[in-house]
């Protein structure tokens, strides 16, 4: 699919307001109208700020979930859900957010969830920028359950996870939906360590019902728990084998690693586009439009402009809004200052 060139873009996630944060705090305060326009307007808030920097893509911010992902499973059958996390004190990591007991069968008999917030989007934003929708993928939800006799590793949990993924897929496309990543941070955190064929195969059968039927995207990064990253945090081990993923799209982060390994942008730009992260969502430094217009320079010593979409390095779900707000307002201004040069529109 033809794109804009240059053209500006966000992973997912976006910071949810203060007053959502205190409201899900007390969520037993409210009534269901009540938490019904509390997520319309959370919504709302993050398309006024995407559409105030002015990008060229925007997502509902993935406003009524918990994390990108954690919210997915309670729309699983076949669990028993932690009840609560094995470590609550201490600086924060990854083993603050446990895992869930798989007692039956897995399966999604309402879906997932993001179709419902797909309407919502298309219903509540304005004409002109592109709407996205965010899915995780089968690999990196299986990554919070535990193994039984049924699902004996995470592999088996992958693979029953996989048709429902599918099925979200399929029903986001005819929703009307364009756009979609399929998220898949496991992968890229654990490739070093695991077979990335094998990733491969199951990230290509899980799109296969919706590949050229929408603009698929991946995200390739290394975790962004409270601003930690989880996994080894270089893309070598990755390619060339993700390179054969069925997508129009991938995306990595750059920003957050002093540009390193910007040279593999030009290796994936031959087989696909490539949306670099040229913002770091785990600083409080706000990135100049210069800033970012040198950084989108340096991306085109790499890969041509028809190729090359601009993000932030992750979602900015841990990035606090004042500073989410200012990041992507530059973003797209430095992006701006390139397209000028270059005479693009």
């Amino acid at each position: 699919m033809k794109e804009r060139p240059l053209r500006t873009t966000v992973i997912g996630s976006y910071p949810f307001p203060g007053w959502l944060e205190f409201a899900c705090a007390h969520l037993d305060q409210f009534g269901e109208a009540d938490r019904a326009e509390l997520q319309e307007d959370a919504v709302i808030a993050a398309i006024h700020d995407q559409t105030a920097a002015g990008l060229d893509v925007i997502t509902d911010g993935e406003q009524t979930r918990l994390d990108f992902n954690l919210s997915f499973y309670g729309h699983l059958t076949g669990l028993e859900l932690e009840p609560a996390p094995p470590r609550r004190f201490g600086p924060p990591a990854h083993d603050q957010r446990g895992k869930h007991k798989v007692i039956g069968e897995l399966a999604a008999p309402r879906g997932l969830g993001v179709v419902n917030e797909f309407k919502r989007l298309q219903r509540l934003a304005p004409p002109g920028p592109t709407l996205k929708a965010s899915v995780p993928g089968p690999y990196t939800l299986s990554g919070r359950l535990l193994p039984n006799e049924h699902y004996p590793d995470r592999y088996a949990l992958t693979e029953a996870l996989i048709g429902i993924v599918q099925k979200e897929l399929s029903e986001l496309v005819a929703a009307g939906c364009r756009e979609i990543t399929v998220d898949e941070p496991s992968m890229s955190c654990y490739a070093h360590r695991e077979n990335p064929a094998r990733f491969v195969d199951i990230f290509n059968r899980t799109v296969g019902p919706v590949a050229g039927k929408c603009r698929l995207s991946t995200h390739l990064c290394f975790g962004n728990y409270k601003a930690r990253a989880v996994g080894l945090r270089v893309y070598r081990p990755m390619f060339p084998a993700f390179l054969d993923f069925t997508v129009d799209e991938i995306h990595v982060e750059m920003a957050s690693r002093e540009f390193s390994e910007l040279e593999i942008i030009g290796e994936i730009a031959r087989r696909h586009a490539v949306a670099v992260g040229i913002i770091d969502v785990k600083s409080y430094y706000i990135e100049t439009p210069e800033d970012v217009a040198e950084r989108v320079r340096r991306c085109l010593k790499c890969a041509p402009a028809e190729r090359l979409a601009l993000a932030p390095d992750c979602g900015l779900s841990q990035t606090a809004r004042w500073a989410a707000k200012e990041k992507l307002k530059n973003m797209v201004e430095g992006v701006k200052i390139v397209r000028r040069e270059l005479k693009l529109h």
